[in-house]
């Protein structure tokens, strides 16, 4: 029976405003059992989010020890010890963390799992110094509970439960329960920063304060272990939907010993390279980086919606972010799922992706879509519209189509809608893939392009030639207009380089008459720092999005504009590190680390990222370039523990900052998208050709070209104003409608029907032949409600 202790209760509510804590990760945990419901992250020497019963739930900010002599001195482990850490062995997500004294006085030693079938975080600890020492020394643990995803509205309290007194938290039907093998001299419950037990020792060295309760505020727990009973414990850190789920969890995971627990965790992560292809016969590492990737790929896919998997167990500069900000990097893009399970398909694991699929299929919008972002249950964070994130699905059914991955779910539907999304919402973007600004983007347009061909190859497997058609033809479309809509011809980043893609060309989605031209557009750049220019000409901003039309097979890599871009790309955003080159987003980017070192907060600078280290690998390929020293890089930017960053710091060196040029700043790490980007470059290595290169795509743009129509596309949301001769203009709507139209000033009228598609879009195609010189004029008649559209529209021949 469990008793409630309720005595005394802290003073000092509601405590200090919550913080989350560091995002550059040095370790991530999961049991690989679907059974153990917890994930943890360590850094700098201690553990801090653990996330329960999902992987998008972080529970706690920290989890470590003080230690002090109760007279002269206390320290925290992650701010006054040197910290070591290193795998409990390859591709196990079990981590060893040394932690010792500076003059060496005392270590603490701690091997770091999850029970490999409990909701339960196991810490088994050694306390090492010589013996006069050791008898001074006192030892406590302190954890910050963050339940249901923040610090507000915690409740903690000290109970008594089988003879054992412990710690626990509670928050809307989340409980943690705190414990170890050796029993707890002294508890207590507090408020950070008023009487909490850090404040409480930091005060006199000792634990004065033992509050049984503090209720409804940003709180911490802390209890004296009896360390003088051992050398060594286990301590346990327990999560359930009750008191008395998380408490006999505790228990039971407690009971077994931890050298059993950890053998069978090892155990469990061995079987996960049973499938893997030998790809680290072609790393420079040994394999390090390339079994380490698999795996943590691997332990963010979530236990209770299979398939689903996010973008990193990390916050960006959470030390500087609080409740306001719950979504971190802990959810879903379709954009960093697709590529991360393509990722491990690319290792020789399919399983997850197929999972993955399905996932996507439950996961999208009626109108075919998908959130910008959204929670494992679905529920969407952001909503903003990327129509890269769209197509991504799509990408992905028809990668698994080509491993030959046997569907017993029937995916098409799925496809369909989002090819129809695709139709009707381009070509330009909400948002590209930096999620900043809306318009034409060769990024966006190579993924829509090629998402297109691959649902046309679905539909004539389906006998639905028609439709295949049709996408087919909107996908010439895009493909026919990159250059137009994409690449400046007035460039002034590189001397005598005048034609190169930019990043986007900006254009407002809402407008259906937008501005098409790369030469004249501005777009605004939302992150750049107070008092900075925030708006640009939209030729001088560049990124490497282009590439992805070579890696697709849209442009061979030797397409001169490509070649002039990829000088550009060089100039403007390369950055030379002792492990290798990297690149940035795109000049003059805001996202990143400050100028000062200091954490983003809505302004920063932008910082290089790894995964465009193996983007750029890529294309090194394709063109037939060194691809080793980029594999290189890549190794080089991660840990030792095998985690590659969001961003490296991309400057000389500053100690006292800890951040040094090549290695990570405090954004996300580890990001999955970067391994992913690690893996598949490895897998195209070791094939000799790029693993998502399409060879459909390829054969339809890079060959006779006989089959590609000269298509453009006037619609509602995009109402194009010219045609050229020798094109065909097709006039397109989500209705039913007969087409009243004129190519003669009116002088002759001729009404046609439009055709159906199953994709829910209804068309007319009005060729247009060199002889004409008058506008195309028409309206429309809508068959279904038998009514007119009561307005004229033209489109001029040139």
């Amino acid at each position: 029976m469990v008793k409630l202790l309720t005595q005394n209760q802290a003073f000092g509510s509601p405590g200090m405003t919550p913080r989350w804590t560091h995002a550059n990760k040095k370790g991530i945990g999961t049991a690989y059992s679907t059974a153990s419901q917890i994930w943890f992250t360590v850094w700098n020497g201690v553990v801090t989010e653990v996330y329960y019963p999902r992987v998008d739930r972080p529970q706690i900010r920290d989890l470590q020890y003080l230690i002090g002599d109760g007279q002269t001195f206390f320290h925290e482990e992650k701010r006054h010890l040197q910290s070591h850490i290193e795998r409990l062995q390859d591709q196990t997500l079990g981590y060893r963390l040394i932690n010792s004294h500076p003059q060496g006085h005392y270590t603490i030693i701690k091997e770091v799992i999850a029970d490999p079938h409990l909701s339960c975080l196991l810490q088994h600890t050694q306390l090492k110094a010589e013996p006069k020492v050791r008898s001074q020394l006192q030892l406590y643990a302190l954890c910050a509970p963050h339940l249901q995803v923040g610090g507000w509205g915690n409740n903690a309290s000290v109970i008594e439960v089988a003879g054992h007194r412990i710690l626990t938290a509670h928050k809307e039907g989340v409980w943690l329960a705190l414990g170890a093998t050796i029993p707890f001299k002294h508890l207590s419950c507090g408020y950070v920063g008023q009487s909490d037990g850090w404040t409480d020792l930091a005060d006199n060295f000792q634990m004065d304060w033992e509050f049984d309760q503090a209720l409804d505020g940003n709180l911490a727990l802390m209890g004296e272990l009896s360390i003088h009973q051992g050398d060594e414990f286990t301590l346990g850190l327990a999560f359930g939907d009750s008191l008395h789920a998380a408490a006999a969890t505790l228990f039971q995971s407690l009971n077994l010993p931890f050298a059993n627990q950890k053998r069978r965790y090892i155990e469990q992560w061995q079987r996960s390279d049973d499938k893997i292809l030998p790809l680290e016969t072609v790393s420079s590492d040994g394999g390090n980086l390339y079994h380490s990737s698999i795996s943590l790929l691997l332990a963010h896919e979530d236990k209770t919606y299979p398939g689903a998997l996010i973008a990193s167990l990390s916050i960006p500069w959470g030390e500087a972010k609080g409740d306001q900000d719950q979504g971190g990097y802990h959810l879903v893009w379709t954009r960093d799922m697709v590529s991360s399970v393509a990722g491990l398909v690319a290792a020789g694991e399919t399983d997850t992706a197929m999972r993955s699929l399905i996932y996507l299929a439950t996961s999208q919008k009626e109108d075919g879509s998908f959130a910008q972002n959204f929670w494992v249950s679905g529920e969407p964070y952001w909503t903003g519209i990327q129509l890269d994130e769209v197509a991504f699905p799509i990408l992905l059914a028809w990668l698994l189509k080509r491993e030959k991955v046997a569907f017993h779910f029937d995916i098409y539907p799925m496809i369909i809608k989002a090819a129809g999304f695709l139709v009707r919402h381009g070509p330009a973007t909400q948002q590209e893939r930096w999620e900043e600004n809306s318009g034409y983007s060769p990024s966006t347009l190579a993924c829509n392009i090629a998402a297109l061909i691959c649902a046309a190859t679905f539909a004539h497997q389906q006998g639905d030639d028609a439709t295949a058609q049709f996408l087919e033809d909107y996908a010439d479309f895009l493909e026919s207009h990159l250059e137009a809509w994409t690449v400046t011809t007035q460039g002034t980043l590189v001397p005598g380089i005048k034609r190169h893609y930019i990043r986007l060309t900006p254009a407002d989605i809402d407008n259906p008459t937008p501005q098409e031209d790369p030469n004249t557009s501005t777009i605004f750049i939302t992150s750049r720092p107070p008092n900075t220019p925030h708006e640009f000409p939209a030729k001088e901003i560049v990124d490497g999005g282009f590439l992805l039309l070579v890696r697709y097979g849209i442009r061979p890599a030797d397409d001169p504009i490509i070649v002039d871009s990829i000088k550009v790309l060089d100039a403007v955003l390369k950055v030379d590190t002792p492990y290798g080159s990297c690149w940035h987003r795109y000049n003059n980017d805001g996202y990143g680390q400050r100028e000062d070192g200091g954490p983003f907060e809505g302004w920063g600078q932008g910082r290089a990222w790894p995964l465009l280290t193996g983007e750029r690998g890529h294309y090194e390929l394709s063109a037939g370039g060194d691809v080793q020293s980029l594999i290189q890089a890549m190794e080089g930017f991660a840990s030792n523990t095998g985690l590659l960053p969001e961003q490296i710091w991309d400057e000389s060196d500053r100690p006292e900052l800890h951040l040094h040029l090549g290695k990570p700043t405090t954004s996300a790490m580890p990001l999955m998208w970067a391994h992913a980007e690690y893996l598949k470059l490895l897998r195209s290595r070791y094939d000799g050709q790029v693993f998502d290169l399409i060879p459909e795509v390829a054969q339809r743009y890079q060959g006779d070209r006989a089959s590609c129509k000269l298509l453009d596309v006037w619609k509602f949301n995009r109402q194009v104003s010219t045609v050229q001769k020798s094109y065909t203009l097709r006039i397109q709507a989500s209705a039913a409608f007969r087409l009243h139209w004129s190519a003669d000033d009116w002088q002759t009228v001729q009404d046609t029907s439009s055709a159906s598609t199953s994709l829910g879009i209804e068309y007319v195609d009005i060729p247009i032949t060199s002889e004409l010189q008058a506008p195309i004029r028409f309206t429309f008649f809508w068959t279904a409600s038998n009514h007119w559209e009561q307005r004229n529209y033209e489109v001029a021949v040139e």
